[in-house]
């Protein structure tokens, strides 16, 4: 048995499509575009790399994107007054402030302080808390595309039994209650959970988002299960000696038992940049009063 590979850049460019047609039907009916603002502290050459990747995608999906880019040496409170001058600009829907922020910043005060109805990242504890409690609201990137990769590999959530592995603010924790949403029985998993090859093996649904390289092998995956792969990971070359990306499951054995699998890159990543601009659109809708799912 052999899994089938879900193709994360296929469905995300497809999802992307959706959000550009949709983007043409809210400037109709709001009479301007959605605007998303990107806010970069610091000269990390990943984030740089996301941040533009993300701005050309929100300008191909037709909406507004703006980036600010500040020094590393960024005080706490020029951030915070960036942010709120965000928050009273009407034309800015979506805020994100890219992570990881240097060390002189408290990332969890300026997630408090972006406007809740403009966070896109859904990290605000009032989105996060709606979340928690089944209520509706802007849903962290990654997590929403995991959702949308199994929704579009007909796996079935309701009545699974799904194993996240990592808890996490960011993923596991959010996953998990998007898992609960959709009816499936959730176990989230950890570095102090005990036997987890054993936790894993019960799973029909196995989400691992715990930041350690090819930790979950093919004989801890139930046969047929679904196995969502969350983590990147830079790891050397075995024969090159440069390195190379992996997730948090070891793929060649994970496939030969699994029943579908997204590999790492082309899994999940792609979906995270798509469902950012999912969320600024589902934020400009709230905010002009639009329900989102009426736009065709």
């Amino acid at each position: 048995m052999t899994a089938t590979r879900i193709d994360g850049k296929a469905v995300a460019a497809d999802l992307r499509a959706e959000i550009a047609v949709k983007v043409k039907a809210f400037e109709k009916r709001a009479k301007r575009l959605p605007g998303l603002t990107v806010v970069l502290v610091g000269e990390d050459p990943a984030s740089e790399v996301y941040v533009r990747n993300k701005g050309i995608q929100t300008r191909e999906a037709g909406m507004v994107s703006n980036e600010i880019k500040l020094p590393g040496s960024t005080s706490q409170a020029e951030l915070l007054s960036v942010v709120a001058t965000l928050n009273a600009d009407p034309a800015v829907d979506g805020i994100l402030v890219q992570m990881p922020l240097p060390k002189q910043i408290d990332t969890q005060a300026i997630i408090e302080a972006i406007d809740p109805a403009k966070d896109v990242d859904g990290l605000h504890p009032a989105n996060a808390g709606k979340l928690n409690q089944g209520i509706e609201a802007l849903t962290p990137c990654t997590p929403l595309g995991c959702m949308i990769l199994l929704e579009k590999s007909g796996v079935q959530v309701a009545g699974a039994n799904a194993v996240v592995i990592g808890r996490s603010i960011l993923v596991g924790r959010p996953v998990a209650a998007l898992l609960l949403a959709a009816n499936a029985t959730v176990t989230i998993a950890h570095s102090r959970t005990k036997d987890l090859a054993a936790v894993c093996r019960q799973a029909d649904i196995v989400i691992a988002a715990v930041g350690k390289p090819e930790l979950v092998r093919g004989d801890w995956i139930k046969p047929g299960a679904a196995v969502i792969d969350v983590g990147i990971n830079r790891v050397p070359g075995v024969e090159s000696g440069k390195t190379r990306l992996v997730g948090d499951v070891h793929y060649e054995s994970a496939a030969a038992v699994a029943g579908v699998i997204t590999p790492v890159p082309g899994g999940v990543g792609p979906m995270t940049i798509a469902c950012l601009l999912q969320n600024t659109l589902t934020a400009a809708c709230y905010r002009e009063k639009i329900d989102p799912k009426s736009l065709v």
